[in-house]
């Protein structure tokens, strides 16, 4: 059966040319997020008073996409001075939730960001490690095995013994690739095993007590 076209072999607007696999109304191509629907995200939002930003952390999108559906549900977002009653912001000393949390502890750590490192990172050593992980590990976390999609969440080169043994920084046998996820937990108290994790200095110390 040929596939009626108009007088330039150009697709006829209006003539539907696959409806039993076309999308029905109320269809989308992608899985559908528990923040589309105006209930849940006014319960989160406004009874629960979370922010767009710790919102979007639990579906690991951005917080752009949280405020857009906020604004196409008409729930009216806070403003500074409402989200600051809300939480324990410009609160001091021991009454700060985030009091004596350092380092790694610490959720806006970033594997400690000195000019060492920045400018490593920025090097075609590192860079031409990273591409030989990525093609080894195939795109996929090695932890929870997910794929990346482009746009879906942000992986990660993870180093399995710490950046301070210069001599692996760029050596692929001790890099991984996490998803943002994955490596948030590795960096994390519950990973009590150490899984992704190698101290050279614990290695030697367990040598030398056999």
């Amino acid at each position: 059966m040929s596939i009626p076209r108009d007088s330039k072999g150009r697709f006829i607007k209006g003539h539907r040319y696959s409806p039993k696999t076309e999308l029905k109304k109320g269809q989308h191509w992608r899985q559908p997020k528990p923040y589309w629907n105006s209930d849940f995200l006014y319960n989160e939002y406004v009874v629960k008073q979370r922010s767009a930003a710790e919102i979007a952390v639990d579906f690991d999108c951005i917080e752009k996409n949280i405020l857009y559906f906020l604004k196409k549900f008409n729930i009216k977002t806070r403003s500074i001075s409402e989200t600051r009653k809300a939480k324990y912001w410009g609160a001091k000393g021991k009454d700060n939730p985030m009091y004596g949390v350092t380092g790694d502890q610490h959720p806006n750590w970033k594997g400690g960001i000195t000019p060492e490192r920045q400018a490593f990172y920025q090097s075609a050593e590192w860079k031409r490690a990273c591409r030989i992980v990525w093609s080894r590990d195939t795109a996929t976390c090695q932890k929870c095995k997910i794929k990346h999609l482009y746009g879906m969440r942000s992986y990660h080169v993870h180093h399995i013994v710490s950046f301070e043994v210069g001599e692996l920084r760029a050596e692929p046998n001790n890099l991984v690739l996490l998803c943002r996820n994955c490596h948030n937990w590795v960096h994390s108290k519950e990973n009590t095993e150490k899984e992704f994790l190698w101290s050279i200095e614990e290695d030697t110390q367990a040598m030398r007590s056999k």
